[in-house]
Formats: C-alpha cells, structure tokens, sequence
C-alpha cells in the first residue's frame, strides 16, 4: 500500500514480506527491507521497535483516507490514499452499482473474532462473513452482495483498520 505524510511530496510504498516470530516481521518501505518487532498496540496507539530502535505512536484521528498521528513525539497527517478519487472510482465500478464492487471492507477497526467464510463458498447478500470486536463489543460484518469468495484477506485474531479489505467476493 502507498502511504503519502501531509507537506512531503514523496510517497511511501509499505508491505510486510514475512512474519519471523512472535510480532516480529520483515518489513519493506520503499526498496529498503527493516526487522519489526510490536511491542504493544491498542486502539490508542502502538509501540515498536524498528531496526533495533524504539517508536511510540499515538492514534489522535483516523478518517477514510487519512490519518492523525503523533509519532516520536512529532505529529504527523499520513495519507492513506492519496489517490482516493482514483481508488473511490476503481472500486465503485465507476458508474456501475456496488453489486460490481468485489472488495468487502471493514467498517471499523478491531479484532477479528471469527471468520465465518472459506474461500470458494457461496454466500448471499446479508451473509455474515466475520465477526470483528471493537472496544469491547462484537459487530458482525456482511456481505455486500450475492457471490463467491475468491480471497479471504483475514485470520482470527488479526487486528484491521476501518476501510481495510476483509474477504473478496465476486
């Protein structure tokens, strides 16, 4: 995913390669690869170590395509989507309606409890396809539409953020 920090032109490419223990990954932003260990996240913020040093961050706002963020001490704007018109059309099936959309997203962030769906499976507009937990209460998310499940994009007791893709359904 491209990520754009508000008033720096440049924007920045992130993708976690692979997972190498426990809250430990190999991750790659831009072309240069980095060790990441999580030491704790919450729905307030998270602590890391990056390259054997540590960060503090701290969730002030998150919108659909930006985030709030004090990190290090630093407040930072990052742009999920700078490109948001571009994704919004893509994803919307231009003029279409959203039966043609395929991605299934998650309206809020929080813990994934189940996932009630395997890939391959027929499911039914209204379906419940995973059970997300958010402060402390349990939403059930459905399908937008009558399909298919080509790719479930989740596991149990992965975190999710509000707008990230759970499951594709075509």
């Amino acid at each position: 995913m491209d990520y754009k920090i508000q008033d720096i032109e440049q924007v920045f490419s992130g993708q976690i390669l692979h997972k190498t223990g426990n809250s430990e990954y190999v991750i790659k932003i831009g072309n240069t690869e980095h060790t990441l260990k999580i030491l704790n996240m919450t729905a307030r913020g998270i602590e890391f170590v990056l390259d054997q040093k540590y960060h503090n961050v701290k969730y002030l706002e998150a919108g659909t395509a930006e985030m709030k963020l004090i990190v290090d001490g630093t407040p930072f704007v990052v742009n999920m989507h700078h490109r948001l018109n571009e994704i919004v059309y893509k994803n919307s099936g231009g003029s279409d309606s959203s039966s043609t959309k395929t991605s299934l997203h998650s309206q809020i962030p929080g813990k994934v409890v189940s996932v009630n769906i395997g890939e391959g499976d027929s499911v039914k507009k209204g379906d419940t396809v995973c059970v997300l937990e958010s402060m402390k209460m349990q939403v059930s998310i459905k399908s937008h539409k009558d399909g298919v499940v080509k790719k479930i994009k989740v596991k149990n007791g992965a975190s999710v953020a509000k707008n990230d893709i759970l499951a594709e359904i075509e």
